[in-house]
């Protein structure tokens, strides 16, 4: 361990990290008062660069996707990052910050013994934050986490933007989880199908006839991908896009120059149209819509990402829908309803997603088959939900939201109440999409909105959208507008007013 003199204390602004480096170590420094904290430079879920963060609320927030991370000891508070921030010694004398260049060690959670058996079902998004916090919490029983893939606990949202696009490879998507925290407690992996899962008897079984009864069970098991009822949808180069295997399978069918068609012109669907475009497929989305996206993000953003698409060489056919898929064993041709005739030996269907709960028993399930949870996603008697599958209240209204980092909370809230806890959901839903280069951020969940307020233009660059109820702030997008982004992802905690929102965005 070396000590090293990097940086005087009045180069550090309170509201910014300050990158040095100690070593061969870059660290980021964060000053409070006259104390200083040193921790690793890029962010632990997709190595964001912190210094870009901004700190507000004791909270270092990420630049990227908005993990968030208290700035006293650098733990993880917000996905999408599930693991603490490395810390480094660091203090002041005579006006200048050292630094030592090894981590600090790593505090371990005291385990107790503990008698319970927990159960997570999904190794997704919502899973991964599960067993991550379990583990971190410190819970010593029999943990088993269950899932049908036999790789698990991967980044899934790489899939559609950079594994189709040929830039990762599908065995490089990056791990959810680290070695270490796998090693932690009684975790038991499980690769496996579930056959049924009784609610009244807290028994699980497993396609193979297994069963496992359990004190508290999780269900993350997320989305299902909708094949439409049409001739011809179970032909040979009629694909989906859910897992590792099923981007390997489309990129090792699709060919620079020859066509494909995607059904689907929502976040999937387009995301995918970028992806195969860079790889240099002749790409053709069908769509049910004049401008994609306008109900999520407006007519606007809507007809300048259209435009975008466009520009890069993607054909829209539409609106219009899908009559049938044509061939023998293999898609040669789409015909639509508007009477095109699409040749393609490639689809790709974009055509949403159902919950995956079809084994579920003893719980009324929702008209979408979406299981319904109170505010503490509890679903049953020792039962929680959490991410695609889960109905529950935001803002005193039931809703289903399909987001990553969604997801996420909810599997960090839903075992922190299985171990006794009762927190609920009290965050600002987030998402991004990236799309031929550009990255488009949403904060918020508007179901309805009188009013958009622009700051900027998307048709020309940066922008950011506030999507208003009268004078209240109910959603946000944006592309660029980092430092805004990262502020109101903590702001709009609490009800925030448009002449707020907008001085805030200066």
């Amino acid at each position: 361990m070396t000590q090293h003199t990097v940086a005087r204390l009045d180069q550090l602004d309170p509201h910014r990290p300050l990158r040095v480096q100690a070593g061969n170590e870059e660290l980021i420094l964060i000053r409070q008062g006259d104390l200083v904290q040193a921790y690793q430079a890029n962010c632990p879920h997709a190595g964001a660069p912190l210094e870009e963060g901004v700190i507000c609320a004791g909270l270092l927030v990420c630049p990227w996707h908005k993990a968030a991370f208290a700035v006293d000891e650098g733990a993880v508070c917000e996905p999408p990052a599930l693991a603490d921030l490395r810390r480094y010694r660091a203090w002041v004398k005579d006006g200048e910050v050292w630094v030592d260049d090894q981590p600090l060690p790593k505090a371990e959670p005291p385990r107790h013994s503990d008698a319970r058996c927990f159960v997570v079902i999904g190794a997704g998004a919502a899973g991964s934050a599960a067993v991550a916090t379990l583990l971190a919490h410190g819970f010593g029983g029999r943990l088993v986490w269950l899932d049908h893939e036999r790789q698990p606990a991967y980044d899934r949202t790489a899939l559609s933007k950079f594994v189709i696009a040929g830039e990762m490879p599908p065995d490089e998507v990056p791990a959810l989880l680290e070695a270490g925290q796998l090693r932690a407690g009684q975790l038991e992996r499980c690769l496996g199908k579930v056959r049924t899962l009784d609610v009244k008897k807290r028994q699980i079984t497993l396609s193979d006839g297994h069963r496992i009864d359990y004190d508290a069970a999780l269900l993350a098991t997320g989305g299902k991908p909708q094949r439409p009822d049409l001739p011809g949808v179970d032909l040979a180069g009629v694909m989906t896009l859910r897992s590792r295997e099923d981007a390997a399978r489309l990129l090792d069918a699709a060919e620079p120059g020859q066509p494909v068609v995607i059904v689907g012109d929502g976040f999937i669907g387009l995301e995918a149209a970028s992806a195969l475009r860079k790889y240099g497929a002749q790409v053709h989305v069908v769509s049910r819509h004049a401008v994609p996206l306008s109900k999520q993000l407006g007519e606007r953003i809507g007809r300048s990402i259209r435009a975008l698409h466009e520009r890069k060489g993607v054909v829209f056919h539409g609106p219009t829908e899908v009559e049938r898929f044509l061939g023998e064993e293999r898609v040669d041709a789409v015909l639509l309803a508007n009477g095109e005739k699409l040749m393609t030996s490639l689809v790709l269907l974009g055509t949403g997603v159902a919950p995956a709960t079809a084994f579920v028993q003893g719980v009324e399930l929702a008209e979408d088959r979406s299981l319904r949870v109170d505010a503490e996603l509890h679903a049953a008697d020792r039962l929680w939900a959490a991410g695609d599958i889960a109905t529950f209240p935001l803002a005193g209204r039931p809703v289903r939201i399909e987001h990553w980092r969604l997801a996420q909370q909810h599997g960090v809230i839903a075992v922190a109440n299985m171990l006794g806890e009762q927190r609920r959901y009290a965050d600002v839903p987030f998402f991004w999409t990236y799309q031929h280069g550009r990255t488009y951020e949403v904060l918020g969940h508007a179901r309805d909105w009188d009013r958009i307020e622009f700051v900027g233009e998307p048709e020309k660059g940066d922008f950011i959208a506030l999507q208003c109820v009268a004078e209240q702030v109910e959603a946000v997008v944006a592309k660029g507008y980092s430092d805004a982004m990262a502020q109101l992802s903590q702001r709009m905690k609490r009800p925030l007013g448009l002449d707020e929102a907008l001085k805030l965005i200066g």
